[in-house]
């Protein structure tokens, strides 16, 4: 790949690190800050994140049909400035509503990268699986970075620094991505059509029924999937606050083993696109999926050490089931579309994203968090039992090209 292209594969990957560090800061803040110094337990402060997670699910459709229909560099440089901005606003709130009010501006502008950037990591490349997982690798480092950051700044300044010092680096970026690619924000590349190949001849019946059912499992896989990524991410740190009082005293060492546990599991990402070019998604959900019903089955009661470990294993069969059906709808959706449908995918994910969370504080507050894995075992295993009916290989869209595209210039 070109240096250009490479250079802009690196500002995708900056968006998406950026992206879930933003929009998990508030989990480590509610859990190691705002309840001691406001006041409030743990389950009351949970709810003024659902609002953002709405916003993240809702405008991530919006998003990608912009995108389709302006400019999906104009929509990432929208991003980086916008959500930079939101950020920071978000450090001067006094109340739970300002917070509340802050979070869901960080979560309309944060819907923007997934639609939008996923179209264009796919658009760039024709086998998309490594390229999906090292995108994958970046989010993820995003999310544990998110503990650690957050963790760093409340023990070192204040949990708004948090807020403002990812914000201060979002915007930057920002202002160096509109420079460096201002042609392409005038000129967009998706709107140019890609090399001529022969189009496929119409698919039969029997390919548009496989068409139809394989796009349901992945929506219906995304919805459940979106309940244990919720669940982990946002609740990861409190669950260390809980369990792990032996080997980690602080804020900043609870965000260090979350960052670390994220860290390790991002891992499994490369693996599996590795395995998606490879043999195909079905065996690999499969994999994913059985981990998951294991380790969560296994966490419950565990503390210290045994607790730390059995997290990098569900995390890693967590995390690796991610790219997975970015894989499947890159593979499935012309090239036009790409970013709609990736909006419809998220705005699936992130609606039940925000419906996780009021689901995560009433467990908490009812039964405690082995309650919790034993829910997120029972979501692993029905999504184990959809990854089964998958088929072996992949159907192809109408007028598909009969070869890959080449590359479009980023």
């Amino acid at each position: 790949m070109a240096g250009r292209e490479r250079l802009h594969f690196l500002f995708l990957n900056i968006g998406h690190f950026l992206d879930h560090l933003m929009m998990l800061v508030y989990a480590t803040v509610a859990a190691l800050a705002l309840s001691r110094e406001w006041s409030m337990g743990y389950a009351e402060l949970v709810p003024y994140a659902t609002p953002g997670f709405v916003a993240f699910g809702i405008f991530s459709l919006p998003a990608g049909w912009l995108a389709d229909r302006w400019s999906r560099h104009g929509m990432m440089a929208v991003f980086f400035v916008g959500i930079g901005i939101a950020s920071i606003a978000t450090a001067f709130a006094r109340t739970p509503f300002e917070i509340g009010l802050g979070l869901f501006m960080v979560g309309v502008l944060a819907a923007i990268y997934h639609p939008v950037g996923l179209a264009m990591v796919v658009q760039q490349y024709a086998k998309a699986g490594m390229a999906i997982g090292i995108n994958g690798i970046w989010g993820n480092l995003g999310v544990g970075s998110a503990a650690l950051l957050t963790g760093f700044f409340i023990d070192n300044g204040g949990w708004r620094m948090a807020f403002v010092v990812p914000g201060v680096v979002s915007i930057l970026v920002g202002i160096v991505y509109t420079v460096l690619f201002r042609a392409e924000i005038r000129d967009p590349s998706h709107k140019k059509p890609l090399a001529t190949a022969a189009p496929r001849p119409a698919q039969s019946r029997s390919q548009r029924d496989a068409l139809i059912r394989l796009t349901a499992i992945v929506f219906f896989t995304t919805a459940v999937s979106s309940i244990i990524f919720q669940s982990t991410t946002f609740a990861l740190p409190k669950v260390f606050d809980e369990r792990l009082g032996g080997i980690a005293a602080s804020a900043t060492k609870v965000g260090w083993l979350a960052f670390l546990v994220f860290a390790v599991a991002s891992m499994a990402q490369l693996l599996v696109g590795s395995l998606l070019d490879r043999i195909g998604p079905r065996p690999v959900f499969l994999g994913a999926a059985s981990i998951q019903v294991v380790f969560f089955l296994a966490m419950p009661g565990l503390t210290d050490w045994a607790a730390l470990l059995v997290a990098v294993a569900f995390m890693l069969g967590a995390f690796g089931q991610i790219p997975i059906n970015d894989y499947m709808i890159g593979k499935m959706a012309k090239s036009e579309l790409r970013a709609s449908i990736y909006g419809l995918r998220y705005l699936v994910s992130f609606a039940v994203l925000a419906s996780a969370l009021p689901l995560i504080a009433w467990i908490h507050k009812t039964w405690g968090f082995d309650t919790l894995f034993y829910v997120l075992a029972g979501s692993a295993a029905v999504i184990l039992a959809a990854a089964a009916l998958l088929p072996a290989k992949l159907p192809e869209p109408d007028g598909a090209p009969a070869t890959a595209p080449v590359p479009a210039r980023a």
